[in-house]
């Protein structure tokens, strides 16, 4: 009986629940401003993570360019240390 009784009371309080969400049909003037805004954001922050990551690459790019520049370097030194006579 108690189990009954608690579920019937579930029920009635979902319900209840159901009625007072669905009671607008339509968002109000200020929700969809707020939506709006919302997108606007969203837009300046992905053109922002795009941007970011161009630049992220381009940094890369950099560094193994660098990462180059000093095998060849660090190639050259052990050349010259073979040719003066692995001093």
């Amino acid at each position: 009986m108690q189990k009954l009784i608690k579920t019937l009371t579930g029920v009635l309080a979902l319900s209840v629940a159901l009625v007072l969400v669905s009671c607008s049909s339509a968002p109000s003037a200020e929700e969809l401003q707020a939506l709006s805004d919302l997108k606007a954001e969203v837009a300046s922050m992905e053109k922002t993570t795009a941007d970011k990551q161009k630049e992220l690459a381009n940094l890369e790019k950099m560094l193994a360019e660098q990462n180059g520049k000093l095998q060849q370097c660090q190639s050259d030194q052990e050349a010259v240390k073979k040719a003066l006579g692995g001093q």
